[in-house]
């Protein structure tokens, strides 16, 4: 198989200014640039403690000259695709409001018991989501004692919802404050965390035998999900006081997302955790989902009128921590938006919107392997990252007989011009724009890539030069593979979506089923397969 698994009280704030930032960019690269980022220091957080706030920066776009950039092969001029700036930054100013989305339909309520003959391939998790019930409901309604156990032919009880209620019809965060998206782009993570009095401060911990602080870990958790690290760190204060107290319990210590379960101590397993969750409920209402929240008990809250993909992702993220009167209280006047505005201001002043502009289409990309090589279409549309962001992307089997991790000398090409952001553990972030952040523009993740021989950090390349070889490296893997997918100003973009992929023609489609799919050119189709088999061969 070739399959990939990522695993209060408030008083006045008075800012008093300590710094300006100011960045430029040429017309080929349009940087967001801040003018006006100044971290303050204020007296007004819980307890009195200190900590810094953000003001509301500028935005400007100062026109310098073109640069000359050499291509990765030498000697002709790379031109990178022009970077999409929203209305609301290309007017100099980054301004929102939380104007209410068109309303959805909500969804329909099933009230009575049913029941559901357990098949083949069958998990509790589809049929909790099939059904608008919770896992543990499932499993105690039903004696089963580990959701691991399910046996083929298990009749189950599906309980009816006892009690259905709507959630406030009131957007939480805009959805350019849930993604790592352009107004976060100079956000300096490990500025603002080294200037907090809090326990955040002094925190240390080690990832796969790399130490690490705590802002070194909230800039690896956006990153990888592509979330916002201002609402990590918003959510961290809200959750357990990190960010103003010293003062921590041991519970607060090891959960400090409060989310207290066997095996996930430590801020990065809770922050990749939330952030998971984040990303399901974003991108789930990116794809149309209505709700419900699904809460222990039989309990059920359809997401209130008007909501956005940002606000529920927030909502959703609490559903699984809290109950349900915990849950409202979270979305009340002293909840987790006071806490937010308190440390950031405003969320609906940085809102980036739309984040993606109508008629975005993507630029020219190629298949990313060698002119002649057949490899194979392992899997369609899945998860970018982890289990809850949009199913992004599409994984590749390089040519040969040989199963499971092994070493390959295939070559992993670049899809489409472009400059190399980030290259290491596993992973290499090709950059179309050029303009050096991955919050802005088009973004092309590629997993999976061997250390030997990969690409570095800010090389130059054009669509076809080799990247790496495809291995095991990087998250979850069973065989080797590459994993590729596509980000717009943060947000990842669905390979079964209204913007598939188009790779030299070969357009991607779904069927609803993560990891199915199919790749299309001129009425030739070829579906994806968890092995090799002239149904998924594919070549340039």
């Amino acid at each position: 198989m070739y399959r990939y698994r990522a695993e209060h009280d408030e008083k006045p704030c008075v800012p008093t200014p300590a710094g300006v930032l100011r960045r430029h960019r040429s017309r080929w690269a349009p940087l967001l640039v801040l003018s006006a980022l100044a971290i303050a220091a204020v007296a007004c957080s819980r307890g009195d403690v200190p900590f810094p706030r953000f003001d509301i920066p500028e935005i400007l776009f100062p026109a310098t000259a073109t640069p000359t950039l050499p291509s990765a092969s030498g000697g002709a001029v790379f031109h990178p695709v022009e970077t999409y700036l929203p209305p609301t930054l290309s007017a100099g100013v980054i301004r929102g409001s939380p104007t209410p989305d068109p309303v959805r339909t909500e969804p329909s309520i099933r009230t009575e018991t049913a029941y559901y003959l357990v098949l083949y391939g069958d998990t509790l998790g589809s049929i909790a989501y099939q059904y608008n019930v919770s896992v543990e409901e499932l499993m105690q309604v039903n004696g089963i004692w580990s959701a691991d156990a399910l046996p083929v032919g298990m009749l189950l009880t599906i309980p009816g919802v006892e009690e259905l209620a709507q959630g406030p019809a009131v957007k939480v965060i805009p959805d350019s404050e849930v993604v790592y998206g352009p107004a976060s782009a100079l956000f300096d993570v490990r500025s603002y965390v080294e200037s907090l009095p809090g326990a955040i401060r002094t925190y240390r911990e080690t990832i796969d035998d790399i130490p690490y602080d705590a802002a070194g870990i909230i800039q690896l958790v956006a990153e990888r999900y592509s979330v916002n690290p201002r609402l990590l760190l918003a959510l961290l204060e809200y959750q357990s006081r990190l960010l103003s107290s010293t003062d921590i319990s041991e519970a607060q210590r090891l959960y400090p997302m409060g989310y207290e379960r066997s095996g996930w101590e430590t801020l990065f397993v809770q922050l990749s955790w939330a952030a998971d969750q984040l990303n399901t409920g974003y991108y789930l209402w990116r794809a149309g989902w209505t709700g419900p929240y699904l809460f222990d008990g039989g309990y059920v809250i359809v997401p209130g009128d008007g909501v956005n993909a940002g606000t529920v992702a927030v909502q959703y993220l609490f559903s699984q921590l809290e109950p349900p009167d915990v849950w409202r209280d979270a979305f009340g006047e002293n909840g987790f938006r006071a806490v937010y505005e308190e440390l950031f201001g405003d969320p609906f002043q940085y809102a980036v919107e739309p984040m993606l502009p109508e008629g975005l289409t993507q630029p020219d990309m190629v298949l990313p392997f060698e002119p002649g090589a057949e490899w194979s279409f392992t899997s369609g549309p899945h998860s970018a990252w982890g289990s809850g962001s949009a199913w992004a992307a599409l994984d590749f089997a390089p040519p040969g007989n040989a199963w499971g991790c092994v070493q390959s000398e295939a070559w992993v090409t670049a899809i489409a011009d472009g400059v190399i952001l980030r290259s290491g553990e596993g992973q290499v972030l090709l950059d179309l724009d050029g303009d050096g952040f991955e919050q802005t523009g088009w973004v092309i993740l590629y997993l999976h890539i061997e250390s030997r021989d990969r690409v570095q950090t800010g090389e130059v390349v054009r669509a076809g030069d080799p990247i790496g070889h495809p291995s095991c490296e990087g998250g979850f893997s069973t065989g080797t593979h590459v994993h590729i997918a596509r980000k717009y100003n943060g947000e990842w973009i669905a390979a079964d979506g209204m913007l598939p992929f188009n790779l030299e023609g070969w357009v991607s489609a779904g069927d609803g089923i993560e990891y199915n799919g199919t790749l299309t050119r001129d009425g030739m189709v070829i579906e994806a397969y968890a092995g090799r088999s002239p149904i998924n061969a594919i070549s340039r």
